[in-house]
C-alpha cells in the first residue's frame, strides 16, 4: 500500500523548521566573513584553521569570532529570560527590564565606573586599579541583587504574578533614577564607556566575555529539561498548579532565579538590550503554533539569530562608526512588537 503524501501544512512546517535551524548558522557565518575591515574569504577560512596571516588571525580569531559567540550567548540569555518571566508572571509584556534586572545592572555598572574614577581622585590606588574587565561581573551582581530585592518584597506577602510585576516596576524605577542621578552629575571621565554599555553593544567583546557567559548558558540549558513541567504548570494560577502536585513556591522561585541569572549575566556582558527578551518569545509562540514543545527551542534559535543579525546590520551600516545593537533591536523590535500584540486575544 502506497504511503500517503505529506500534507502541504506538514511540508511547509518542515521547511520552516529547516530554515529556522539553518538561519542562525548562516547569520553567524556572515558575521564572521563580513565587517568593517575587509578580509578575503580565503584568508577568513585560513584564519579559522589557524593558518592565516597575522592580521587575519587577529581580526577573525581575536575580534570577530568571540564577538559573534558572545552575541549568540547573550541572545539566548535574553530570549530565555523573557520567555520564563512572561510565563511565570502570565504577563505578555514581561522582560528583564520590567523585572528591574536591567536597572540593577545599570546602577551597579555606573557605581563601578564611578568608583574607579573618583577613587583615583581621592588617592585610592586600589579603586583606580580595578580592571575594566570586571565590568560584566559588576553588572551581573547588580542584576541579581535587584532580582533578589524584588523576590523578597513579593515573598513577604504572596508570590502572585501581579505583585511580582508591580515590585519589579517600582524597584526598577528607583534603581534607574539613582543611576541617572549619578550619570547626570558625573562629568566626562569614563562616561563614554558607560554610554556605550547602556546602548547595548558587542564592540570589543573578547573571549573573556564568552567565558563569562558560557557557564550561565550551560547551567541554564541543562536546567530547562528538569524544569520543563514546572514551567508549563506555572502558566496557571497557584491553586490549579498545586492541584497537579506542584510545589508552587519552590518551583516559582527556581524558575525566577534561572531567569534572573540569565538576564543579569547577559546585561553585564553586553548591556541592556531592549525588545530581545520581549519580542522573541512571542515570535517563537507564533511559529510553534499548537506545538508547545517547540517554543523553547525556537526561543533559543531566534534569540541567537536576532542579536547576531542586529550586530551585523549595525556594523555594515555604520562601518567605522558602528550602530550599537541596542539601537538596531529597538528600531526593528518596536514595529514587530506592535504587530505581534495586535494578534494577541
Amino acid at each position: 500500500m502506497a504511503r500517503p503524501l505529506p500534507s502541504r501544512t506538514a511540508a511547509s512546517r518542515s521547511r520552516l523548521t529547516i530554515l529556522l535551524f539553518g538561519a542562525p548558522v548562516l547569520v553567524a557565518i556572515a558575521a564572521i566573513f563580513l565587517g568593517v575591515s575587509h578580509v578575503a574569504p580565503a584568508d577568513v577560512l585560513a584564519a579559522l584553521t589557524g593558518q592565516g596571516s597575522r592580521q587575519a588571525n587577529l581580526i577573525i580569531g581575536d575580534f570577530r569570532v568571540p564577538r559573534v559567540i558572545t552575541g549568540i550567548l547573550a541572545g539566548i540569555h535574553f530570549a530565555l529570560a523573557g520567555l520564563l518571566l512572561q510565563t511565570i508572571t502570565r504577563n505578555p509584556l514581561a522582560d528583564p527590564t520590567l523585572m528591574g534586572v536591567s536597572q540593577g545592572a545599570t546602577l551597579a555598572v555606573t557605581l563601578f565606573l564611578f568608583a574607579t574614577v573618583y577613587g583615583s581622585a581621592g588617592g585610592s590606588n586600589m579603586l583606580y586599579q580595578l580592571p575594566i574587565a570586571w565590568l560584566p561581573a559588576a553588572g551581573l551582581i547588580g542584576g541579581l541583587v535587584a532580582g533578589g530585592i524584588i523576590y523578597l518584597l513579593a515573598l513577604r506577602h504572596d508570590l502572585g504574578p501581579l505583585r511580582i510585576t508591580l515590585c519589579g516596576i517600582a524597584v526598577g524605577a528607583v534603581l534607574h533614577a539613582m543611576a541617572i542621578g549619578l550619570i547626570t552629575g558625573w562629568g566626562s571621565a569614563r562616561i563614554e564607556i558607560l554610554l556605550e554599555w547602556l546602548t547595548g553593544s558587542l564592540y570589543a567583546r573578547s573571549w573573556e566575555h564568552v567565558l563569562f557567559l558560557l557557564p550561565f548558558t550551560i547551567v541554564g540549558l541543562a536546567a530547562l529539561p528538569f524544569l520543563q513541567r514546572s514551567i508549563g504548570m506555572l502558566r496557571f494560577e497557584a491553586p490549579v498548579a498545586r492541584s497537579f502536585g506542584l510545589d508552587y513556591r519552590r518551583h516559582f522561585t527556581l524558575v525566577l532565579m534561572l531567569a534572573c541569572g540569565l538576564a543579569a549575566s547577559a546585561v553585564g556582558a553586553v548591556g541592556p538590550l531592549v525588545f530581545v527578551g520581549l519580542v522573541v518569545p512571542h515570535l517563537a509562540r507564533m511559529l510553534a503554533g499548537r506545538h508547545g514543545g517547540a517554543v523553547i527551542p525556537l526561543t533559543i534559535l531566534l534569540g541567537a539569530m536576532l542579536v547576531t543579525t542586529a550586530d551585523l546590520v549595525g556594523r555594515l551600516i555604520g562601518q567605522a562608526d558602528e550602530i550599537p545593537i541596542g539601537v538596531v533591536t529597538a528600531i526593528g523590535g518596536a514595529p514587530i512588537l506592535v504587530i505581534l500584540l495586535r494578534r494577541l486575544p
